[in-house]
């Protein structure tokens, strides 16, 4: 398993240095520069223009400007903004509060219903249930996150008053329980945007192994359905189910800046967007570096958890006399891998 991981890290670097060079080009090709939004409460001349380029680098080969970007990342240079002369760091954990708070409230709202959904839906197999729920998740994947985010505001908000249509009171001034009042809707917002897929992956997942041999033998000496279900089958299904968790907070932290918007909260999805308004290079390429760094973490731990689970495939599984009385568990042994195929 280390030697995996270590793969899997240096595997990493290549992917890092893809993305890093796309967020510095693509920065770069937004209509623009940061020289005249810096210069534009001035009456400026094109001498001055020139002076400023020349001291932020500007005018240097842009393979010299990305290798000295790249440089810096590495060495945890990351700069300041252009515009406040702050860390870039500094101005994003004074906004990440937020964004943190409805990404994870967000995560367990997306759990909290598509898992039991995906479940429920499994074991209920072809019933009007089914087809209903199922029905239901593919309409709302097309829905947008926004639109379901203007409903919530136009009848929890404004109609019905149970929750703050706009702003954020930090958990330091408010309080923990009025800062999750002001998440509340834009985190199921931004949670019911994911539960449709989650839901559809756990009552796969849950399928896949409920037609597994040894649900199918506990079945066949006479265990309670309950028990296959939720003692046996579900216990599988969790660590691969797990995994599309983990994947879908990442998601959901690159997608925040959208719900961010629509509810006017100030969280690291403004700050991006103020960024790029302005040009500000080093502040929305961190942000961008960010989520990715995040994203990247959590592919390799999807890889790892995947690759726990993956020597079961090895094993047979064998019902015992205990199993059927509800006192034991499967005896599982691995199998021997024939020498031949190998």
């Amino acid at each position: 398993m280390f030697k995996y991981v270590l793969k899997r890290v240096f595997l990493l670097i290549p992917t890092l240095l893809i993305v890093l060079t796309a967020v510095f080009c693509l920065a770069r090709m937004v209509p623009g520069s940061p020289v005249y939004s810096l210069l534009e409460d001035e009456d400026y001349t094109a001498e001055m223009v020139e002076d400023l380029k020349e001291e932020m680098g500007f005018n240097d080969p842009i393979i010299v400007q990305w290798a000295r970007y790249i440089k810096d990342i590495f060495t945890g240079n990351w700069g300041n903004s252009y515009f406040n002369d702050t860390p870039v760091f500094k101005n994003m954990i004074a906004v990440w509060e937020p964004t943190l708070l409805i990404t994870f409230y967000a995560t367990f709202i997306t759990v909290l219903i598509a898992v039991p959904l995906g479940i429920f839906t499994a074991t209920h197999r072809n019933s009007p249930m089914d087809y209903l729920v199922t029905t239901l998740s593919t309409a709302t994947m097309v829905v947008p996150g926004f639109c379901v985010g203007l409903l919530f505001c136009y009848f929890f908000g404004y109609k019905l008053g149970w929750f703050p249509t706009v702003g954020y009171v930090p958990i330091a001034k408010g309080g923990i329980w009025q800062s999750l009042r002001n998440v509340t809707m834009p985190s199921v917002a931004l949670g019911l945007s994911h539960v449709a897929s989650l839901t559809r992956f756990t009552r796969s997942s849950m399928l896949d192994v409920l037609n597994q041999d040894y649900i199918r033998t506990a079945r066949a000496k006479g265990l309670r359905l309950s028990q296959v279900y939720y003692k046996h089958a579900l216990k599988n299904t969790l660590p691969i189910v797990g995994t599309m968790i983990v994947g879908s907070f990442a998601g959901m932290l690159g997608g925040a800046s959208v719900t961010e918007k629509v509810f006017n909260i100030q969280g690291m999805g403004t700050l991006m967007v103020s960024s790029l308004s302005r040009r500000d290079y080093p502040q929305e390429q961190a942000i961008v570096v960010f989520v990715a760094l995040v994203s990247l973490g959590v592919d390799l731990l999807m890889d790892i958890m995947y690759k726990a689970p993956s020597d079961e495939t090895l094993k047979t599984c064998r019902i015992t006399e205990d199993v059927v009385k509800g006192t034991g568990e499967p005896v599982c042994e691995h199998a021997e891998p024939d020498s031949e195929s190998a």
